[in-house]
Order: structure tokens, then C-alpha cells, then sequence
């Protein structure tokens, strides 16, 4: 398998590479050159593998045969080595739980799974890999979770001060070892941006092999498609119509959701539901794309003002606009609505959503499901992660697991920085 740039002006390269690259020397995210569907029989028998067998079968022609069939069952073996649940919250609505893993957040399996490619990949060789990553919230966590300790890699984590929550700050300062977090005076697009302008700058990159765990790499972004699969083996006796709604914010998971349909996977329709950081929703409505400052909400993983993935889910449509409205809608809502979902969530269910997941619930509810459809919305993060949020609306107390509670009387450990030049000269140190 062979990935593109989506600025079309570097050359192809092969997965490992685009892995260890992480972005194109044009500043392109990478894509793969096609996507061959599954065969028919690996859907009307899903029901009957279990889940490393069809992730195996669903990653293996984007891998190649750059990681053996042994080595690449062992890493999906140990990637997902936790649940994936579909719960019911109301008739024709069900949530599809990805927080079961090590983080208690969704970007687990592709941080897990990136870090153990990437430890595949650079077992012989004795030069450090710098991952460089930006995080609003969730994928601090994750990444570093899931590269603590792997052998010939340092991760630096950048994130924006006094706009992710405080268990999710806990869990990217407290880790030491190889894992360094700098605290960015500014929004998550500023951190990301200074990630892109690392790449380029060759005055680091000289010296330093950057790749990024941020979803513009595609070992962090591929294997996200593998929730859509899990969710349709769960649900595929209902016979229904199914649409995905998607809490959104640099729009990799969706964009993961729609590789799974590629691959033959039956979605009536997908669903991007933001917060009032809302360019796609404005960019279906007018047809022009236009970016603006991220404001802080409280779902703050989705607080990104300039979605990267986004130009992957225009390409996977061919840049097709009406094409893309036929099969993909992006709906935006505040912080009140966001609240009153919880609230009718939990008073009609029981069930305890974190902001989240409350955003997209109402992706569904504003998509209006008919009586042969049944619409899941992820649920990216256990509502520990938003403790102070949760409890305030639902007015009731969350147990905080195990896990959670390890880290928060840790000890934060982050460097402070207020510009593109101190990243430099940390990177150079």
C-alpha cells in the first residue's frame, strides 16, 4: 500500500514511512492510494469473529506487508484488550462506549496501536524518533500512555494551558520517563500549528526524526475505523438502517467511520456533531471553508477551529460536495443544549453521559431516525474525565474508577511556553 500527500506536491511513500514521517514534506496529510472493499461474506459472518479477527481483516491492506501476520495479530491482540459496548439508551438509540481502555478516552486504540507500530518499525535502529503531538484534551493521555517506556522514542506532548480538564492534564503531566508535556499560552490551534511548523523546519528536523500522534498520522487515525465495525457485529440483528453520530473535533474519527463504509461497512448516514467550534457546519451550509479561532466549551476535545481530517473526508468523497450532503451532515451546539442532553439522557435512562457524548446524541436526535433506523453516537470518554461538568448537571456523584485515581494526586510535571521559538529551542536542547 502506497500513501499520497494531499497536497499533492511530495512523493508516495509506503506505510512505515508515512508513519514515521507522520506529515508530508509539503505539509500534506497522507492518505491511501485506494481502499479495497471487504468481501461480502466478511459482513453477513461479523457476528462471528471476534474483535482482533476483524480488525486484523479491516487494517491488513493498509499495513501491508510491512508487519508480518504474527507481529500484526499481536499488536491488534494487545491493542484491544478491552470491551467496546454498544448500550441501549432508548428504543432506536444506542451509545457505542470507547472508554473502556487504559486512559478511559477513544484515542486509546490508535495511540496503543501507533506506538507499538512505531516500536516495530524502529527496533533496529538506534536513532531516536521525537513524537511530536498536540492535544485539546484526550490525546495527551492516550499518546502518552501509549509510548511510555517504548524504546528509542520520546514524546512531547503540547497543550493548551487552563482549557483541558484537570484529570486530563494529570494524565499527560504525571508520567515522566520519556514523555514531556509544555503548556501552551494559547487554544489547541496554536498548538497544532506549531507541531505542522516543526515538521518543516529543517533546522530541527536536520537534527531530530519528528513524526507526529496527533490523527494526521495514519497509524493514530486508521485503526478508529475498527469502533464502526465492532458497533454493526453488536447490532446487526436489529436489521435496521444504521447512522453513526460522531462527536467532532479535528474530525479523525468520523473520517474513520467513512474508511469503514468504504470497506463495505453498511451506514445510512454519519453524523459530525460539534460544539459552537462549527467550520464544518457552516462549510455544508455555504459551501465555503472557513476556519476561525477555537472558543473553549465544555466538550473541550472538540474545541479545534481548523479540523485537519476534514480534507480526508472531502477526498474520500472525491471532493464531491453533494455527494458528501448526501451522506454526511454536521450539526453545532452550545454549551446549554449540550447540559440539557445530559439531563434527558439521565432522567429518561439512567445512563450518565459525559459532554461529549451528550453533543452526539443530539447529532441523532437533530438527523430525525425513522422507525427502520437505529442511530449509535460514540461515547469518547468516561464522564470522570469531566467530573466537575457531570456532577453539576446531573446533580448526582460519579464514582471515580481505579485508574483515574492513581494519577490525580500526582505530581504535575510541564515546561511553560508562549511561541513557536521556545518549541524550537526546547526540540534543540
Amino acid at each position: 500500500m502506497q500513501y499520497y500527500s494531499l497536497n499533492n506536491e511530495a512523493p508516495n511513500v509506503s506505510f512505515s514511512e508515512a508513519v514515521i514521517k507522520g506529515l508530508a514534506p509539503d505539509r500534506g496529510l497522507y492518505l491511501p492510494e485506494h481502499i479495497t472493499p471487504l468481501p461480502k461474506s466478511f459482513f453477513e459472518n461479523i457476528e462471528n469473529l471476534d474483535n482482533v479477527e476483524i480488525a486484523y481483516q479491516a487494517i491488513q491492506q493498509f499495513v501491508g506487508d510491512e508487519i508480518p501476520e504474527i507481529e500484526l495479530r499481536d499488536i491488534l491482540e494487545d491493542v484491544l484488550s478491552f470491551d467496546f459496548p454498544v448500550i441501549s439508551v432508548e428504543e432506536n438509540i444506542g451509545t457505542l462506549e470507547l472508554f473502556h481502555g487504559p486512559t478511559m478516552a477513544f484515542k486509546d486504540v490508535g495511540a496503543r496501536f501507533m506506538a507499538r507500530c512505531l516500536g516495530y518499525f524502529n527496533k533496529n535502529n538506534e536513532n531516536h524518533v521525537t513524537v511530536l503531538v498536540a492535544t485539546s484534551g484526550d490525546t495527551g493521555g492516550a499518546v502518552a500512555n501509549g509510548f511510555l517506556g517504548v524504546k528509542g522514542v520520546d514524546v512531547v506532548i503540547l497543550y493548551p494551558t487552563g482549557k483541558v480538564s484537570e484529570i486530563q492534564e494529570k494524565q499527560l503531566t504525571t508520567l515522566g520517563q520519556n514523555i514531556t508535556a509544555l503548556e501552551v499560552d494559547g487554544v489547541f490551534d496554536d498548538c497544532q500549528e506549531m507541531v505542522k511548523s516543526a515538521f518543516l523546519d529543517t533546522s530541527i528536523t536536520d537534527h531530530k526524526q519528528l513524526t507526529s500522534a496527533n490523527s494526521i498520522n495514519v497509524a493514530r487515525w486508521l485503526p478508529q475505523l475498527f469502533y464502526f465495525l465492532f458497533a454493526y457485529k453488536q447490532i446487526k440483528n436489529k436489521n435496521k438502517n444504521i447512522t453513526f453520530s460522531v462527536p467532532s473535533g479535528n474530525f479523525g474519527n468520523i473520517c474513520a467511520g467513512i474508511v469503514a463504509n468504504k470497506l463495505g461497512l453498511p451506514v445510512k448516514h454519519f453524523v459530525a456533531a460539534t460544539n459552537i467550534n462549527d467550520t464544518v457546519v457552516r462549510y455544508l451550509e455555504s459551501s465555503t471553508y472557513e476556519p476561525k479561532p477555537s472558543k473553549a466549551t465544555i466538550s473541550n476535545a472538540m474545541d479545534v477551529g481548523n479540523p485537519s481530517n476534514f480534507i480526508r473526508i472531502q477526498n474520500l468523497f472525491n471532493n464531491d460536495f453533494s455527494s458528501l450532503k448526501n451522506s454526511f451532515s454536521a450539526y453545532s451546539f452550545n454549551d446549554q443544549e449540550t447540559k440539557e442532553a445530559m439531563k434527558v439522557i439521565f432522567n429518561e435512562s439512567g445512563y450518565v453521559a459525559d459532554p461529549h457524548g451528550a453533543v452526539g446524541y443530539l447529532g441523532l436526535k437533530k438527523q430525525s431516525l425513522g422507525e427502520d433506523d437505529y442511530g449509535i453516537f460514540l461515547e469518547t470518554a468516561h464522564p470522570v474525565k469531566f467530573l466537575d461538568v457531570v456532577e453539576e448537571t446531573l446533580a448526582t456523584q460519579i464514582e471515580i474508577p481505579e485508574r483515574i485515581q492513581k494519577v490525580i494526586d500526582k505530581e504535575k510535571k510541564s515546561i511553560s511556553i508562549d511561541s513557536y521559538k521556545k518549541l524550537k529551542e526546547f526540540l534543540l536542547q
